[in-house]
C-alpha cells in the first residue's frame, strides 16, 4: 500500500471546501456558524468518500493488468474507472445536497461540480500510480539485489569447493613422488599436509580471513613445498603492518599463486624460484622470478581463473597480472576492516 495519510490531511479538506463553492453548489454566506461547519462537514464526507473509494479502486484495478501489458492502457483504464466512480459519488452527494438544503436545483452546478470531481481524480489517480511505481521499482531493485547477492554467494561456495580438490590433486602428486624416493620425507610431509588441510576445513565457509593468518598458512604450505624441492624454492615477505584496521585477504589466494608459479616455472638449486611478497598501495603483490619449463604439466587449470572470479564475486574488483621477460607478478585487492 502507497502511504498517503499526509495527503489525505491536506488535500480531503480543501477539495471537500473548495470543489462546491467554485461550482456553484453551495452559496456563501449562511445565517449561523453552525450551518457553515456542517455543510463543509457535509462536503468534506463526500471528497473523502471519492478518494478512499479511488484509492480502494485503484489498487484493485491496476491487479488485474500483468507486468507485460501496455503500461498507458494500464493507467487510461485505471483513470477512467476512478474517475466515473469518483464522478456517480459527486452526483450523488449533491443530489441528496439539493434535497435536504431546499436550494434551487441547477443543472450547471451540479455538472461543475461532477467534473472538478472528475479532474481531481485523475490527478490523483496518476499521483497514485508514480508512487506505486516508484514503490515497485524500489522493491524490484531490492529483490535484484538480493537475488544477485544470493547467487554470488552460491558461486562464491562453488568455487571454493573446487579448491580443495586442486590442491589435493597437486599434494598427491607431490607425496607420490616422496613416497617413492624418501619414505621418511614422505612421513613427514603427510603430517604437515594435515595441519595445512585443517586450516581449509577450519576457514572452508570464511569469505575473507586476516592477511596474517594466511600468510602462516602459507608459511606451512611451503613447507611441504620445501620438502619436495630443498632449496631450489625462496619465499621472502617484506612489508610492514598497516596501523590503521585489518587488511583482510581471500581464503587460499596465496597458495593459489604460490602454486601456479612453482607449476609453470624450471627452477634448480644453481636457479632457484624466488616468490616475494609485498605492499603495494591497496594489493598484494605475489611476484616471481620466471623460467618457463618447455612442456605443459598436467593441471585442471582453475587456479588464476577461480581466483579472479573469486574477487570479482566478492568484492567487485579483479586481480591484476603483469608479465616481463623476467618476472610474472600478481596484485590482489586488499580489504581492509576497521579495528
Amino acid at each position: 500500500m502507497v502511504k498517503d495519510r499526509l495527503l489525505r490531511l491536506l488535500f480531503v479538506p480543501l477539495l471537500g471546501v473548495s470543489i462546491p463553492f467554485i461550482s456553484g453548489v453551495v452559496t456563501y454566506p449562511f445565517d449561523s456558524t453552525l450551518t457553515l461547519v456542517v455543510v463543509n462537514l457535509y462536503f468534506i464526507l463526500m471528497s473523502w468518500s471519492i478518494w478512499i473509494s479511488s484509492s480502494w479502486l485503484h489498487a484493485k484495478v491496476r491487479k488485474l493488468f500483468t507486468i507485460h501489458r501496455n503500461a498507458f492502457v494500464k493507467i487510461v483504464t485505471v483513470c477512467s474507472i476512478n474517475a466515473l466512480f469518483g464522478g456517480a459519488i459527486t452526483a450523488i452527494y449533491v443530489l441528496v445536497w439539493y434535497k435536504i438544503s431546499g436550494e434551487i436545483f441547477s443543472w450547471q452546478s451540479l455538472l461543475l461540480c461532477t467534473i472538478f470531481s472528475l479532474l481531481a481524480v485523475i490527478v490523483f489517480t496518476l499521483i497514485y500510480e508514480i508512487l506505486y511505481l516508484n514503490k515497485e521499482r524500489e522493491l524490484d531493485t531490492k529483490i535484484v539485489g538480493q537475488m544477485d547477492w544470493e547467487r554470488s554467494r552460491t558461486q562464491m561456495s562453488i568455487l571454493k569447493k573446487e579448491i580443495e580438490p586442486h590442491f589435493i590433486f597437486n599434494c598427491l602428486n607431490t607425496l607420490s613422488h616422496l613416497i617413492l624416493v624418501d619414505p621418511k620425507i614422505a612421513h613427514q610431509f603427510n603430517n604437515k599436509l594435515a595441519t595445512v588441510y585443517k586450516y581449509f576445513l577450519i576457514n572452508k565457509d570464511r569469505e575473507i580471513i586476516s592477511l596474517q593468518s594466511e600468510l602462516e598458512f602459507v608459511d606451512d604450505y611451503f613447507f611441504l613445498l620445501r620438502l619436495r624441492h630443498d632449496n631450489k624454492l625462496h619465499l621472502k615477505t617484506s612489508f610492514e603492518q598497516e596501523s590503521e584496521g585489518t587488511l583482510m585477504i581471500l581464503p587460499y589466494s596465496l597458495q593459489v599463486l604460490v602454486e601456479n608459479a612453482i607449476k609453470h616455472n624450471e627452477f634448480s638449486d644453481e636457479d632457484p624460484l624466488k616468490i616475494q611478497l609485498n605492499l603495494n598501495g591497496e594489493y598484494l603483490q605475489v611476484c616471481n622470478n620466471k623460467k618457463r619449463k618447455p612442456y605443459v604439466e598436467s593441471s585442471t587449470g582453475i587456479g588464476l581463473k577461480n581466483l579472479s572470479a573469486r574477487y570479482r564475486l566478492f568484492c567487485n574488483k579483479d586481480i591484476q597480472i603483469e608479465t616481463t621477460d623476467n618476472e610474472f607478478i600478481v596484485k590482489l585487492p586488499l580489504i581492509k576492516q576497521d579495528s
